[in-house]
């Protein structure tokens, strides 16, 4: 064999691998991630936010059940509103995937015991979608070895860990988010020419124009996931004009037409189109019911949220919220293969703008780097930017901007390439695996399990409180409380009760259960994570037991306690890492 012929067969080997591999290793990362999620699902309690999502899934498949019953019925306006009212101030998608995971995986199949983790299937699932893009995404754009790094970081951040499990919208909406920059960027490496006119027939050949389809289809359904979406076209338009705005400009001037890109074109027609067809909601009344949807957002109200020792009530939010919670709750490991591999992207960018404005190189060819670039960044600074103005609430924590961890964990794996071929040579000097393939790997192997060693032991530490987790350098649980920064909220700690209950609680005994929603606390009795003899109750003088969530802005809740049982002593207080998460008071005998 000729030294031509072993390269071509080298490089047919990693096309190969490069089509039909690398797929299946971001699946394997994707399940092994999704099956810890599933393995944990039980010892984590109900957030506020899930007990409405669980109602309103149960309404949506009571519409399903008719659909497939009987189609006609299903489809008239007053059997659309009676099943569809329910929590319309959200798109359906997700909560559509819920009542039809229970209805198919629980109530069917059997598949699952708990209907609460039928619910919530579709949205870890949605996580597994996340790190397979993730790792598809840094590998094709980068490198196998920074893609693997990628995924892992997305994987190992506490937040996210503790937010895949839920049932809601915000791990499947950095799902969609990263998803659909995905599909478009393949799509525009792959177009020929700047796309659609305006004014006239389109210039696209055909994979172009069914990449651009593709975008369409996947805007539409992140529509369809989380109002996060109206954010995307701060990310598309900015890098559609990089990279076509020369020849739009061309050919405007040629013709009088303008010339839009065909992905920009697909996103505004079908994605919109997706949206109202996947939301019966909306299929009545359209007009008023959208401004009513837009308006709810737009308006929403600024529930209380603990910072640095202060509880926010109202804007304005303090511009240091997001930067701040980022570093004490992202590992700090990732946010320094972040910011090596961000600054070399940055660099890179300023390098290649500097030439192409003195010697004028063109700045459109498809898969240009530069181009790659720029949309990463794009989609990593948009989500975070709107969290500096003074309006923005903050109410969410980490789980509203959560849409940029990928780009941030891209970047994080494009740090870790750099880190690794800079120590390389030192290492293989040591270990003398040069020239030897898999002694390499091996090593890099190793390196990478080095690297992520902390941020497994922290996110495997913070279950079941990946909100009140905090980073080992501000200190951990300890530190995050310290500093004044919010514990918890939702009050899904309830079950972590479980066990002082079952021991200290007579039968059919009565409980304030105070920051956890009532369909959360029936949800948990139903399953039996708690005793369900268990009573909940609204206030402390109903109660035999009485719960406190701990957060700032509840502390006038111990006093109403200290007042009503004549003790100011709890029964029992749930801790992590020595910080209290939830008192439990108990009436004292005399005073029943």
């Amino acid at each position: 064999m000729t030294d031509e012929q072993a390269e071509k067969e080298k490089l047919d080997l990693r096309a190969w691998a490069r089509k039909n591999l690398d797929p299946l290793v971001g699946l394997g990362l994707a399940a092994t991630y999704v099956a810890s999620l599933l393995a944990t699902a039980r010892s984590l309690g109900f957030s506020r936010d899930e007990g409405f999502y669980f109602s309103a899934a149960t309404d949506y498949k009571r519409w399903f059940v008719l659909l497939f019953s009987h189609p006609s019925r299903a489809l008239e306006r007053a059997a659309v509103d009676a099943s569809w009212g329910a929590n319309h101030e959200h798109p359906s998608l997700m909560k559509s995937l819920f009542a039809l995971s229970h209805l198919f995986l629980h109530d069917r199949a059997k598949l699952f015991d708990d209907a609460s983790t039928a619910f919530r299937f579709p949205a870890m699932l949605s996580m597994g979608l996340a790190i397979w893009v993730t790792y598809m995404f840094g590998t094709r754009a980068y490198s196998r070895s920074a893609g693997v790094a990628a995924a892992v970081a997305l994987m190992l951040m506490p937040r996210v860990f503790y937010h895949a499990h839920l049932a809601c919208f915000d791990v499947p909406i950095m799902a969609m988010w990263i998803t659909c920059v995905y599909v478009y960027w393949r799509a525009e490496s792959g177009a020929e020419g700047p796309g659609i006119a305006l004014a006239g027939p389109g210039n696209a050949r055909p994979s172009g124009l069914s990449g651009a389809i593709v975008v369409g289809v996947v805007y539409g359904l992140t529509l369809e996931t989380k109002h996060n979406a109206w954010m995307l076209p701060g990310v598309f338009l900015p890098h559609a004009l990089l990279v076509h705005g020369r020849a739009m400009s061309r050919a405007a001037g040629r013709s009088g037409r303008l010339p839009i890109p065909a992905s920009l074109v697909a996103m505004a027609t079908i994605g919109p189109a997706v949206f109202l067809l996947l939301w019966p909601w909306l299929w009545n009344d359209t007009v008023p019911r959208l401004q009513a949807y837009v308006q709810f957002h737009l308006h929403h109200d600024y529930y209380n949220i603990e910072f640095l020792g202060r509880t926010y009530f109202d804007a304005p939010s303090p511009k240091a919220y997001m930067p701040v919670m980022i570093a004490a709750t992202v590992p700090t490991v990732t946010l320094l293969l972040f910011a090596v591999g961000a600054i070399d992207r940055l660099r890179a960018i300023a390098r290649r703008t500097r030439e192409s404005l003195v010697a004028r190189l063109p700045r459109t060819v498809p898969g240009d780097r530069l181009h790659t670039d720029a949309l990463i960044l794009l989609a990593l600074v948009v989500p975070l930017s709107v969290f500096l103005l003074p309006r923005t609430p903050i109410f969410g924590g980490t789980k509203h901007w959560i849409t940029a961890y990928p780009c941030l964990a891209i970047l994080a794996g494009r740090g870790f390439d750099l880190v690794w071929k800079a120590a390389e040579p030192w290492l293989s000097s040591r270990l003398r695996f040069a020239g030897d393939t898999r002694k390499r790997l091996v090593a890099e192997i190793a390196a990478g399990a080095l690297a992520f060693s902390g941020p497994l032991a922290v996110t495997a530490h913070s279950h079941p409180f990946g909100l009140s987790s905090y980073v080992p350098f501000f200190g951990g649980t300890a530190g995050g409380a310290d500093l004044g920064l919010n514990r918890q909220f939702w009050g899904f700690t309830t079950q972590s009760l479980a066990p002082y209950f079952a021991a200290n609680a007579p039968q059919g005994a009565a409980v304030y259960i105070m920051d956890t929603a009532w369909p959360s606390w029936q949800r948990m009795t139903d399953e039996k994570r708690l005793r369900p003899d268990l009573r909940g109750v609204g206030s402390p003088a109903e109660a035999m037991f009485s719960l406190v969530h701990h957060e700032q802005h509840i502390n006038e809740v111990d006093y109403n306690i200290w007042t009503e049982y004549g003790t100011t002593a709890p029964d029992y207080v749930l801790t992590h890492d020595g910080v209290p998460i939830v008192s439990v008071y108990k009436r004292p005998a005399q005073r029943r």
